[in-house]
């Protein structure tokens, strides 16, 4: 402290002394304010200047357009002003969604889907014949059987509607009904089916002759994991004596679902990594130490693609099976979708992944050990199984072993 007296009053006064590493401290706390500021400025200056061509589009259209916009009509230019932002990434896996898309997003990734829940191909006549029933779902509720024909919906003949418009038709809003007309036998009938929220199969299994267990995986859903894990132990305590999954026409899903599913096929340890921005990388999918000691086969083709890949490099690469089919697709990118402010949704390619033992097959794929090409009439899931020479392959595959 410095102190001094007042000539007048003789009062002692006090004043304290600022070090001078006080004055350093204050003075680099207003530099650093300083350049905050002005970064913040030259941030706002920059996005302000990027963001003004959209408010001259925008002003321009309002004055011009030779329509009135209504809300209705803003909100559509703004969802697909985002849409066609994120589409400027060049990523073909990266999308804005809608609060509606979003919401259908989140209900086909916990493996459901609302409809009636049939499966149908177009005759030779035009009309969609029902190739499977989905078991538990509207339409098996209300009567719907394999080889029925829709001619009708709504009252609307097929052909006059058109076939994907009416396709479109039977599908809808949760609850509500539909009208299906059907030709079985020669006689015609009229179906209500009320539209319902019902789990979709995605896993399927059934024991082949020679006691080879085959299960079929058409997704990689939330409901997946516990389809998958109750046909394979079925299966297994029915005595199978080896495997074949099918992942033919698997575009993948969920990563937690495949981790889950590989982990009691796999020995213990890290089965795949993903690499993100700046080259952090993490585990992915990692196994316990239980695992199937039995002879496998993964059949893949062209539309095998994302998690189908990985879950056939992962159980190749630990030489656990062989691949049996035609070249994947080569999707070895990973996304995360978030909920946005508006209530939509980002889904954003945040990585690439691949198993601990090979290289990304991203744009690649994956060459199967024994390569077998399928007839171009043929199709997985609805032509003749004694057709199928990938699973025929496959077959012989395990019996040899």
């Amino acid at each position: 402290m410095k102190s001094y007296t007042d000539p007048e009053t003789q009062k002692v006064y006090h004043s304290p002394v600022i070090p001078k590493f006080v004055g350093i401290t204050v003075t680099a706390c207003l530099i650093t304010a300083l350049t905050a500021c002005l970064l913040t400025l030259l941030f706002v200056r920059k996005n302000f200047s990027k963001y003004t061509r959209l408010e001259e589009l925008d002003a321009y259209i309002q004055k011009n357009y030779y329509l009135d916009l209504n809300d209705e009509d803003q909100e559509k230019m703004m969802d697909y002003m985002l849409k066609g932002y994120v589409a400027g990434l060049g990523d073909k896996y990266s999308q804005y969604l809608t609060p509606e898309e979003y919401n259908e997003f989140l209900t086909k990734e916990s493996g459901k889907t609302v409809g009636i829940g049939v499966t149908v191909i177009q005759g030779e006549d035009g009309y969609p014949e029902i190739l499977e029933v989905q078991e538990n779902s509207p339409a098996q509720t209300a009567g719907l059987q394999v080889g029925d024909v829709i001619t009708a919906v709504d009252g609307i003949d097929i052909l006059e509607a058109g076939y994907t418009e009416s396709i479109a038709n039977i599908k809808g809003e949760e609850h509500s009904s539909v009208m299906i007309t059907i030709l079985r036998e020669n006689s015609t009938e009229n179906y209500e089916v009320i539209r319902e929220t019902f789990d979709v199969a995605t896993a399927k299994g059934e024991m082949l002759a020679d006691q080879i267990g085959y299960i079929r995986i058409t997704n990689f859903r939330e409901n997946t994991v516990e389809q998958f894990l109750s046909a394979l132990e079925e299966l297994k305590n029915a005595g199978a004596k080896g495997f074949i999954f099918d992942v033919r026409d698997n575009g993948g899903g969920l990563l937690n679902s495949l981790e889950k599913m590989v982990d009691p096929l796999l020995p213990e340890g890290v089965i795949a990594t993903a690499t993100y921005h700046g080259g952090r990388t993490e585990t992915v999918v990692k196994s316990d130490p239980e695992e199937l000691n039995l002879p496998m086969v993964v059949l893949v083709n062209g539309n095998s693609a994302s998690a189908a890949e990985l879950f056939s490099a992962s159980l190749r690469d630990f030489k656990q099976a062989k691949l049996v089919g035609t070249q994947t697709y080569g999707k070895g990118v990973m996304q995360v979708t978030a909920r946005t402010d508006d209530g939509g949704g980002l889904s954003l390619t945040v990585a690439t992944y691949q198993t601990s033992r090979s290289e990304c097959y991203q744009g690649v794929g994956l060459e199967p050990d024994v390569i077998v090409e399928l007839p171009e009439s043929f199709t997985i899931g609805l032509s003749d199984r004694e057709d199928d020479i990938q699973l025929a392959t496959a077959i012989e595959l395990l019996k040899n072993n």
